[in-house]
């Protein structure tokens, strides 16, 4: 998201302060609470700046009208600081509650930037991209992302239009509004970081590991092999492992497994073993999974069942020694559980830095959806 608001608000606090005339309690308090802000996000003190933020949007209210540009400046300064403390990255998944009270926010700051910019304005694209990101609608969303990519193609800001494209992918792909033209939001997304953007810039290894996985899951195995190649190639140079690249290993693992290509699945699930974790203990983690056939005679019966399994994780993140220990609906549940469990691929689990063989468990639920 673009940055201006702190710098916007700062000349602001600036002023209060500065002013020659008496500044009450509340004009007080209210810059205090933005220093403390300001100060937090130096610091980058994740509940700090929440709290701080949360803290100078309320007083700010009291100090500017309700729709001015200042009270919507802060209210997405509490925004994103609440994604940031709540949930993390911004497209991971929030609680009811937190998303309700962020996209308020959000839409809050989106019509009072409406109010005082221009249609085409670069500052609508922070509160836009914001709302979508939280707005549970995915129509409303994609109407919220679609604005952004329209400013940005008149901004002419190849990183920013981008930047915005992949966001509306990520947002949209799992949702019934996915079509070619989201899919290729991120094909275009990466053509423009291959031409501004070095080799080993994240933004674009990222976006050449999320094109190897559409490649991937529409079957064009030929065109997203030397993708993921090159997510490994680029994380190669780091000193740990990124999860993307131990995805990208798994997919490899896959795509060399349906050629028939052996040896070459084995180097990857090799290189796997030979990963440098991101933390020195770690348990075993799944970058690799198939859901199991339902089968169709059970299909035809209306049978549903799960199977519980424990089996080793070895060195390579092969999965060894499956064994089943409790079943319900059949024994073709069993099999097919059994046929997909051989396909899953893990990190393995790491002691002081080492990977090692360990054991863990699995249930597979087959539900029929009426």
């Amino acid at each position: 998201m673009l940055h201006g608001r702190m710098l916007q608000l700062s000349g602001l606090l600036a002023l209060v302060l500065s002013s020659p005339f008496a500044v009450n309690a509340s004009q007080a308090s209210f810059a205090k609470a933005y220093s403390d802000y300001q100060a937090a996000v130096e610091q980058g003190d994740a509940p700090s700046i929440e709290a701080s933020a949360k803290v100078a949007y309320e007083l700010g209210a009291t100090q500017f009208a309700k729709d001015s540009i200042e009270v919507a400046n802060l209210a997405l300064n509490w925004a994103s600081a609440l994604e940031k403390t709540l949930t993390g990255p911004l497209l991971a998944p929030h609680n009811q509650t937190s998303t309700a009270e962020i996209n308020a926010l959000y839409q809050q700051a989106l019509t009072s930037y409406k109010h005082h910019y221009a249609k085409s304005a670069i500052e609508l694209i922070d509160p836009l991209l914001g709302a979508a990101l939280t707005e549970p609608n995915a129509t409303v969303a994609k109407n919220h992302l679609q604005q952004a990519v329209d400013i940005a193609e008149k901004s002419q800001h190849k990183k920013l239009l981008a930047d915005i494209k992949m966001t509306a992918f990520h947002r949209l792909a799992n949702t019934e509004l996915y079509t070619p033209r989201i899919k290729n939001f991120a094909l275009e997304a990466l053509e423009s970081y291959v031409q501004i953007l070095p080799e080993n810039a994240l933004d674009r290894v990222k976006a050449t590991y999320t094109v190897g996985a559409i490649e991937f899951a529409e079957k064009h195995y030929l065109k997203a092999e030397p993708l993921f190649l090159e997510v490994i190639k680029q994380f190669d140079a780091l000193e740990y492992t990124h999860p993307y690249a131990l995805s990208a290993h798994a997919y490899l693992v896959d795509i060399y497994e349906r050629k028939n290509k052996r040896e070459q699945a084995t180097a990857h699930c090799l290189a796997i073993g030979k990963m440098r974790p991101w933390t020195d203990t770690q348990e075993q983690q799944p970058i690799f999974r198939t859901l199991p056939d339902y089968p169709m005679s059970y299909i035809k019966a209306g049978k549903s069942g799960w199977v519980n399994l424990t089996f080793t994780v070895d060195e390579q993140g092969f999965v060894k020694d499956p064994e089943i220990i409790a079943s319900e609906g059949g024994s073709l549940f069993e099999k097919e559980s059994l046929k997909t469990l051989s396909k899953w691929r893990y990190a393995p689990k790491f002691e002081h830095g080492k990977a090692i063989a360990a054991k863990t468990s699995v249930r597979m639920d087959y539900t029929i959806n009426r």
